[in-house]
Order: C-alpha cells, then structure tokens, then sequence
C-alpha cells in the first residue's frame, strides 16, 4: 500500500492535471515538489537515516579529511568475491546480507536468527598467504576482496548465529589504530585510487608505517544521493 502511495504522489507532482496558461510555472514547482517528495521518501525508506551502529574507535587527531582513530576490538561477517570492484560489492553485500538477514543458525537450535544492520560495509583488496616458509612472503593477488560487516557489539563470537553459507565466516579483529580519509559521491574505483594515494602520502608526512591494505567503507544505501554519501579509506598504521 505505501508503495502505491508513493508511486500516485510522484506521478501527480510529474504530470499536474490542471495545466492552463501558467502552465510553465506550474510545472516548473510541480518538478520542484517532486525533488523534495523524492528527497522525503528516500530518507523515510533510509534504515541509516535512524540511529545505524558503527564501529566504535576513540578519535586521535583530525586534519581536514584526516584523522588518525583507535578502533576499539571488533567481530566482523567477512567473505572473499573476485572481480572488480563493483562487481565485489555486489556479490560480497549479497551474501553477508544474506547471513544478517536469517541465512544462519542459532546457537540455541531455534529459528534463524535476523541481525540488526550496522554500517559501513566495509572492502579491502586481499592478499593471497603462501604456505609458511623461510621467508614469510605475501603477495597480491589481483581482482580478490574481503568483503565485511561489523557485528552489532552485543554480541561475542560465540553467541553470534553460525552462518549458513561457507563463504561466510565470522572473525575478531583487535583494537587497532587506522589512518583515515573521509569523502563524499560515489566512491569509483578511479576516485577511490586518488584518495588512497592522498591517504598513504598523508601517512608518510606523519611519520607512520602502514600495516595494511587499503580499505573501503561505505556508509549509505546506493539510492542515497551523491552528495549525502559518506565513504571512508582506512589503512592500519603503527
């Protein structure tokens, strides 16, 4: 029914039944109204425009668009997806989605269980282990991303439902500090390349070492307008 709604409302405000002389006119507030009611919807449909938990961390020192963070310990849903970097967050939300939204057992042997949304949905280009050795190597291996969601803090690792699907698995990060820069738009894939080269060149200025692949975190559901989208690239420092 609310769609419905919605959907009547939008095409009276596009196509105004009475349309005489001043017709422009009307039109033109008609496209006006539009925009606004559009705006509306989207942030009464918006779960992230209410209170959306995030990672908690203790700010150390903001620069503009950087700041350094200490990340308090953290329970993520991670999965790894190949290709490029839209088609990894396409695949990657779909399956963690799915794990959130009752693709799990509970631990209790009950009825699948629905885990609240947190954000950001977070991706990270993943290197690929080799088996141990003298030296240790680590190396790239291209098109390959971890995809993950914070777990709500409520939980631990052993009262979070077990997931359904392999490619899913839970893991505990440890506090940690993170250099990072914040950004609007949409993050693609040439924007995200600049800023992580500002990110990394800003690191160096400071004196730190990375201890991380870059990560990208995005905030806001695809429908949220450009210039009201947070994203954020983090890199693990020390």
């Amino acid at each position: 029914m609310t769609t419905r709604i919605e959907s009547s409302l939008l095409i009276w405000l596009y196509f105004p039944p009475c349309v005489g002389h001043d017709g422009l006119m009307k039109k033109l507030l008609g496209n006006s109204i539009t925009l606004f009611v559009t705006i509306l919807i989207g942030l009464l449909n918006n779960p992230y425009a209410m209170a959306t938990e995030e990672p908690k961390f203790s700010l150390i020192e903001k620069s503009g668009d950087f700041e350094l963070r200490l990340y308090k310990p953290m329970i993520v849903a991670e999965t790894y997806v190949d290709g490029s970097l839209s088609e990894a967050s396409s695949a990657g939300f779909r399956l963690i989605a799915g794990y959130i939204f009752g693709g799990n057992k509970s631990r209790q042997g009950s009825s699948p269980e629905k885990i609240a949304m947190t954000a950001p949905v977070t991706l990270e280009q993943s290197p690929q282990k080799i088996a141990m050795t003298a030296p240790v190597v680590v190396e790239s291996k291209d098109n390959r991303w971890r995809v993950h969601f914070v777990m709500p803090a409520e939980y631990t690792l052993t009262s979070l439902p077990i997931p359904n699907d392999s490619r899913v698995s839970l893991r505990e990060i440890a506090e940690q500090k993170t250099a990072v820069i914040v950004f609007s738009g949409v993050a693609v894939e040439n924007k995200v390349k600049d800023k992580t080269a500002a990110l990394f060149d800003w690191i160096k200025s400071k004196g730190l070492d990375a201890t991380s692949t870059p990560q990208l975190a995005r905030y806001n559901p695809p429908w949220t307008l450009p210039f009201w989208r947070r994203n954020e690239i983090l890199i693990n420092i020390k």
